[in-house]
């Protein structure tokens, strides 16, 4: 781990600018999980009380110092605006899918900074004022799908991912976070850079902040005429009538029917994991998101895997095995 390089007032303050829209943020697991081997994120509770801790100087600082790794948040949920849009790609051909959308965001005269990443890289766009997420959302999606680049979440295939990827968020919600850049990933204990600056914080931050931003005029021509395209328009698709998920047997297993109170988080249910609350965790109670379309699916966000959570419960997952 890089522990020299120091982040000055300045830096912290010219990061700031750039990249947080709102002060709810992540962190990144320092160890890796024992049974997964990942380090999982999750939201920093305020001891005793359990109440969100607010994102200041001083985290961004060790962040940028590589002594802790955080995530950030697209969408300020009081504005639903954000100041930048990502997209994420991690898949086979993902550096050519992110070179093609770079070269063509080029011609509409939009400066795309290209971060490498673990598996693959992110495309960062910076808006001269925060732009209304969805209005950003019309512009990468319609672009994309223009230039034949998958975008995850339509079918089985791989894509890229697009922060923020809500149109809004409600207060109290939070969307999907990504890794701060310039800040030392834990898996890797490694730096990622952008390409097209000198490997130090001043210059890459001078580097960012001299891309043309896009403004609101920019933007407005890009989507005027457009919407978001029909698959990934969740406000337009009318919500689904509930489902039972029962087999003949009537045996199916329910997470539902094995937890305690749960609140309605975007498109999840969220509440105490079993197997974080055995081993004396999540406080909070908020670990376990349930999905309300398919309540079948569900996710502990510190890492417990389904076996962990079946036998918990007192339920745990059979295994066949073939005589």
């Amino acid at each position: 781990m890089d522990s020299s390089i120091k982040a000055s007032s300045d830096v912290v303050a010219q990061y700031r600018r750039l990249f947080v829209n709102r002060l709810a943020y992540t962190l990144q697991s320092r160890r890796p999980h024992p049974e997964t081997g990942r380090h999982y994120y999750f939201r920093p509770k305020r001891k005793g009380t359990g109440g969100q801790v607010p994102l200041t100087d001083d985290t961004l600082r060790r962040h940028l110092e590589g002594d802790l790794t955080m995530g950030l948040y697209a969408i300020n949920p009081l504005t639903q605006r954000s100041k930048w849009v990502a997209i994420d790609a991690d898949y086979n051909g993902a550096m050519e899918d992110l070179l093609k959308l770079q070269h063509f965001l080029r011609k509409d005269d939009v400066d795309a900074a290209l971060e490498m990443s673990r598996r693959g890289g992110h495309l960062w766009i910076f808006m001269e004022r925060p732009a209304l997420a969805r209005d950003c959302r019309i512009y990468i999606y319609n672009l994309s799908l223009g230039l034949g680049v998958r975008i995850k979440g339509a079918g089985p295939a791989e894509g890229i991912e697009v922060f923020p990827k809500h149109d809004q968020v409600k207060t109290g919600e939070f969307g999907n976070a990504l890794r701060g850049p310039l800040g030392i990933h834990r898996a890797t204990n490694r730096r990622y850079w952008f390409y097209g600056a000198d490997y130090s914080l001043q210059n890459q931050l001078r580097f960012l902040r001299n891309l043309r931003k896009v403004s609101a005029a920019q933007l407005h021509g890009f989507i005027e005429g457009k919407s978001m395209p029909v698959e990934f328009d969740h406000s337009q698709t009318p919500a689904a009538p509930p489902q039972r998920f029962v087999r003949a047997s009537g045996r199916e297993f329910r997470i539902l029917e094995h937890v305690g109170a749960v609140k309605r988080v975007g498109r999840n249910y969220v509440t105490r994991c079993p197997s974080c609350a055995d081993s004396g965790g999540d406080h909070g109670g908020d670990n376990l998101a349930v999905s309300i379309e398919d309540p079948r699916k569900y996710k502990c966000w510190a890492g417990c895997t389904k076996e962990m959570i079946r036998l918990a419960v007192g339920s745990p997952i059979c295994v066949r095995r073939s005589a």
